[in-house]
């Protein structure tokens, strides 16, 4: 029997085609294996997860290890599953970056939308970590089969603004320890759908992969049980009156946090697809308006959210490091065309009412 298990084992490996790899960051909490892929890897699901394990299919440190594996900081994670065949090399592509400061242990990048920050399920290639490669040629001081080398944050795709990169081991390990405690300060602004009642105020609420798609995230009560928990900040900066213009400040760093946030309280962020902010959702029925809105979809084809501001300690002299930069131009003439029409009073759009 044992070896008849030996064998399938064998034969299921052989079968199995798509792989992932990741090492644990430094600061992550000690979690169910299962659970801690889930929130890793969008592509697949917690069973198929569980399913491979069984297997013998996920290794940890070179070792087969069960779903209810403990993972711990500096874990290397290996996965096979079925799917097309991906080995996985980390290629160097000559793909621009705006850097906006770099030493010999930090790097700081206003990342455009529309980049992916590493390698993944559907993305292998055009990312930041493969710009980063190109850059670094020779001198990248991480494994090249590491699909996050000296990455401690990531911010979405479609999200533009500041994300640092560690350029050594001492270097990831401290920044990762200050993202573990929550004590980076990292500001965004975003342009929400509504006018918000307060000036200012607090979202709390558990964040975790929607049951019906796995590539939503959604938010549960504090007390659920269910989740992340996930705390953002935010104030108004100008209010336009059908979308407002808000500034957030991350307590904890959840997948989509601001995103799904926002869309919890009824305030999607504008042209943001997968949260409803694709649609009009304030605003009049009348045809100028809607072509106003439209031709500012078509200016901002993604939604409108900046990292605009980073701050953390550096982790070789202890000084602080602050960092600040300019809206992404796409986002910044979406900003200035509802001020324009807030300052019009709207009169240009009611011109549809006029007999």
């Amino acid at each position: 029997m044992e070896q008849q298990n030996t064998d399938q084992n064998t034969q299921d490996n052989a079968q199995m085609s798509e792989r992932f790899r990741i090492t644990v960051d430094q600061g992550q909490d000690m979690e169910r294996l299962d659970k801690f892929l889930d929130d890793h890897i969008a592509s697949i699901s917690r069973n198929k997860i569980q399913i491979a394990a069984k297997s013998g299919c996920i290794l940890v440190n070179g070792m087969p290890a069960k779903s209810n594996y403990r993972v711990h900081p500096g874990d290397d994670i290996q996965v096979l599953l079925p799917g097309e065949h991906h080995e996985f090399k980390l290629e160097a592509e000559n793909i621009p970056l705006d850097i906006v400061y770099e030493d010999d242990d930090v790097i700081v990048i206003n990342k455009k939308a529309g980049m992916v920050v590493h390698p993944a399920h559907g993305n292998l290639t055009g990312t930041l970590v493969n710009a980063l490669a190109y850059y670094f040629g020779d001198k990248l001081q991480f494994d090249r089969n590491d699909t996050r080398p000296g990455l401690v944050h990531r911010i979405d795709k479609n999200t533009s603004g500041l994300l640092v990169v560690a350029k050594n081991e001492k270097a990831k390990v401290h920044l990762a320890n200050q993202f573990f405690e929550h004590t980076v300060n990292r500001r965004y602004q975003a342009l929400v759908w509504g006018d918000l009642e307060e000036e200012e105020g607090t979202i709390v609420g558990n964040i975790a992969r929607s049951e019906k798609d796995r590539m939503v995230m959604t938010v549960y009560p504090p007390d659920s049980g269910i989740g992340k928990h996930a705390i953002t900040h935010y104030k108004v900066l100008e209010r336009f009156g059908y979308v407002t213009l808000v500034e957030c400040k991350l307590e904890t760093g959840r997948t989509h946090q601001i995103r799904v946030h926002f869309m919890s309280k009824n305030h999607p962020l504008f042209n943001d697809e997968i949260y409803g902010g694709s649609q009009i959702l304030r605003g009049t029925t009348f045809s100028k308006y809607k072509r106003f809105i439209e031709n500012c979809f078509e200016i901002m084809p993604r939604h409108a959210l900046h990292a605009k501001t980073l701050e953390f300690i550096h982790p070789a002299t202890g000084n602080l490091m602050s960092f600040d930069s300019e809206i992404a131009p796409d986002m910044l003439e979406v900003i200035n065309k509802w001020r324009t029409y807030a300052q019009a009073g709207r009169t240009f759009v009611d011109d549809d009412a006029q007999p």
